[in-house]
């Protein structure tokens, strides 16, 4: 039975010829070879031909066209009759033996002789969790093609030379590859809906699509450009490219036109166009059409070598250009990823948002969004229009010129404007300072009617605004922006809507509970053991309800140390160079209420490794802060303050000490109330300035602790020296001599 089969390859391969098939000599050229083929495919194929032979003769024509249209497997066959290019041609001339020992290597699966893993496939091997944490989201900026196959697959040696070429081809345009193994990745196989091998899969958009035809390259590629979308680029003439290019108002994206010789839009376009495609609109203009005339002219193309013109809000003249005769992926991705907005785009989307003014990061340059609340009406065109010319005129690194339309982003609007219904145009400088849409921001005093007037005004401001970031004075939480753009269904078939539509209500079930749970967590790790109880007479406190009392408020996120006799010198005198001390001064009144307030503010910076938390409690340590400031020479009235009932209240003040350098960082709680004392709302140190302090409501001191928080991290604070650290004790010791 065993001689039969070989018997039987033998005999098949000699007698297959694919010249014949083909109906060409053995001389005849590409050209030639590829208009039989294309010729012969038309008349079998077996969509066309129902005669019952058609599906056979269809595949005879896929293979000798796969032989002959590569030179390497053509020249082996003409000399030795092989088909294969894995066989020695230096051994073939043994026909007897070898001829046997070919049958026997292509029909190893008979015998069950494992096959090793191609080594080229190994770089592309996909896993389960790495397919869904990464393949599939990547799969809507690029497709993907992956082949599904088994150590035993003896069909899968006969695809091999196909898929390397066409990987070789298709990769460097940007297609992902991938390779799943049936017998070790049986978990994503059955995701994908692959139960043979060999398989050959299309992905994007998260979405599996099976290839059934020949696999011949030229398949292959097919197969890849019919995945896209099918309007990604629009053909351009002399009769469309002003609608083209004058849809940048209404699409809030730029325009890119790529012109080539090439008929066809090429595939590499295509696949740039699929990637970019929520950014910036794609056109095409043949080079060889006859109605482009007025198309070459405006723009004077050089018609040698590919050009791409990319246009913004001006039509008559692009903003930028390049041309290169060979046009590659990066070239594209570059070109097209620095010229992804609009000088002025609008705001339809938080994605945009989060692209044009990105959070404010540590050590790195600030970055302004300059933002124009206004409307859709043509009214407002004008005053639009002068806002895109002034931004036009005044490009800066750290600018970034938006505008956003009140009726469409109200809650954004609301936000900004504080609940205050625009009358004309507005402008708000703004600075984002974390991902929750906390955002520091100050409206252009007098509006936006584009006049010259306005221009300067916004002119001062900004030049002001570089010179001195503290400009920004007002504090905000931002809404998440309505996406303007999104479908009105949507409908969106992929493997994994399913799932985010099944996950995303227990999902937000988990983020409420640990969002109530961190809540509950942060208000008892600062709240005293017994505040629910009612309090006894006042006894001296013991040591251990003084260790109670410090690990209650060092628990779980933000260790805060209370500074006493013991721990004043390690925490503080001893202190390591380059840490600093954040030290909360209270009093047992407030204790409970400011180091709430106090975690809340300063959690974002507890994963510092050289800042640590501490509290003073100003009840049992009354003339300390009054005694460092004298030894700084801070104010030299505040030595008449020497009696009790005259000592200043200092609780909602935070010192930043730094004991090995000896100075300190103040901060002062700004009045933000009303003074129900009658006083003035001043805040700076005067002989009654502490006073005037209490006059702010409890909860309110620490307002804008988070944002003094952040200049301290960028150094950008004063420092007062102080000569030494004035001990716990020397402090009340000298004011008790003093009184």
């Amino acid at each position: 039975a065993v001689c039969s089969v070989i018997w039987y390859v033998v005999k098949a391969t000699s007698e297959y010829d694919p010249y014949k098939i083909l109906g060409v000599s053995r001389s005849a050229g590409q050209a030639e070879i590829k208009r039989a083929y294309k010729k012969l495919v038309r008349e079998w194929h077996p969509d066309k031909n129902k005669d019952p032979k058609a599906e056979d003769m269809f595949i005879k024509i896929s293979k000798s066209y796969e032989i002959l249209s590569n030179e390497e497997r053509r020249a082996n066959f003409d000399r030795y009759g092989q088909m294969d290019e894995n066989q020695p041609f230096g051994q073939s001339h043994h026909q007897g033996f070898h001829g046997f020992h070919r049958s026997f290597y292509f029909d190893e699966s008979f015998f069950h002789f494992p096959r090793s893993r191609d080594f080229a496939d190994s770089k592309y091997m996909l896993h389960h969790a790495q397919f869904n944490s990464e393949i599939l989201p990547d799969s809507y900026k690029r497709p993907y093609l992956i082949k599904v196959t088994s150590d035993w697959c003896f069909a899968c040696i006969h695809i091999e030379p196909v898929w390397k070429e066409a990987v070789q081809e298709l990769e460097p345009l940007g297609v992902g590859i991938g390779v799943v193994d049936l017998g070790y990745e049986r978990r994503l196989a059955n995701q994908l809906g692959a139960y043979r091998t060999p398989s050959i899969i299309g992905l994007v958009n998260g979405r599996v699509t099976f290839f059934h035809q020949v696999v011949v390259q030229e398949h292959l590629r097919q197969f890849v450009e019919d995945l896209l979308p099918q309007k990604l680029v629009e053909k351009v003439n002399d009769d469309n490219y002003l609608a083209f290019l004058e849809s940048w108002h209404a699409e809030n994206k730029p325009g890119l036109l790529l012109f080539d010789r090439v008929s066809d839009v090429p595939l590499l376009y295509k696949l740039t166009a699929f990637s970019f495609r929520d950014y910036v609109r794609f056109g095409y203009v043949e080079q060889g059409d006859t109605h482009i005339t007025q198309l070459l002219q405006q723009f004077n193309i050089n018609t040698f070598a590919p050009s791409m013109l990319l246009f913004k809000e001006d039509t008559q003249k692009p903003a930028d250009i390049i041309q290169a005769r060979g046009m590659k992926r990066q070239i594209m991705n570059e070109f097209v990823s620095n010229n992804k907005f609009l000088q002025v785009p609008r705001l339809v989307s938080q994605q945009i948002f989060d692209e044009l003014c990105p959070v404010k990061q540590f050590h790195r340059r600030r970055k302004y969004c300059v933002l124009l609340i206004t409307g859709e009406d043509d009214a407002f065109l004008p005053g639009n229009k002068a806002f895109l010319d002034f931004a036009s005129a005044y490009k800066k690194d750290v600018l970034r010129f938006a505008y956003v339309y009140q009726r469409k982003q109200q809650p954004l609007c609301q936000a900004l404007l504080q609940n205050q219904a625009a009358v004309s145009p507005q402008v708000v400088i703004l600075e984002r300072r974390s991902q929750a849409g906390r955002v520091l921001f100050r409206s252009v005093s007098g509006g936006w009617n584009g006049s010259e007037e306005d221009k300067h005004r916004l002119h001062e401001q900004l030049e002001l605004l570089q010179r001195d970031p503290s400009y920004l004075t007002t504090d905000a939480t931002l809404p998440e922006l309505n996406n303007e753009m999104a479908p009105v269904s949507p409908s969106r078939p992929a493997l994994i809507s399913s799932w985010r539509r099944e996950m995303m209500p227990i999902l937000s079930l988990i983020f409420s509970a640990l969002f109530i749970l961190f809540g509950t967590v942060i208000i008892q790790a600062f709240s005293e053991p017994g505040e629910s109880k009612p309090q006894n007479s006042k006894q001296k406190e013991s040591p251990t309800t003084q260790n109670e009392e410090n690990r209650s408020s060092r628990k779980d996120f933000v260790e805060v140390t209370e500074l006493t006799d013991v721990t004043y010198t390690s925490n503080l005198v001893k202190l390591k160079p380059g840490h600093i001390n954040v030290v909360l001064v209270l009093t047992n009144a407030s204790k409970n209420t400011l180091l709430r307030k106090f975690a809340k503010e300063v959690f974002s910076f507890s994963g510092s490794q050289t800042l640590h938390f501490s509290f003073l409690n100003a009840d049992k340590h009354r003339h300390w802060m009054a005694s460092l400031l004298r030894s700084a020479c801070f104010d030299q009235q505040s030595e008449s303050h020497s009696d009790d009932e005259d000592s200043p209240d200092c609780a909602g003040y935070v010192l930043a000490l730094n004991g090995h350098k000896k100075y300190f960082c103040l901060f002062r709680p700004v009045f933000t109330g009303d003074n129900h004392s009658g006083s003035s709302s001043e805040t700076s140190f005067s002989s009654d300035s502490y006073g005037r302090a209490t006059s702010i409501e409890v909860h309110h001191k620490l307002d804008r602790l988070g944002l003094w928080m952040e200049r301290l991290m960028e150094g950008t604070l004063p420092r007062i020296q102080v000569p030494v650290w004035p001990t716990l004790d020397d402090a009340a010791n000298t004011n008790a001599s003093a009184s």
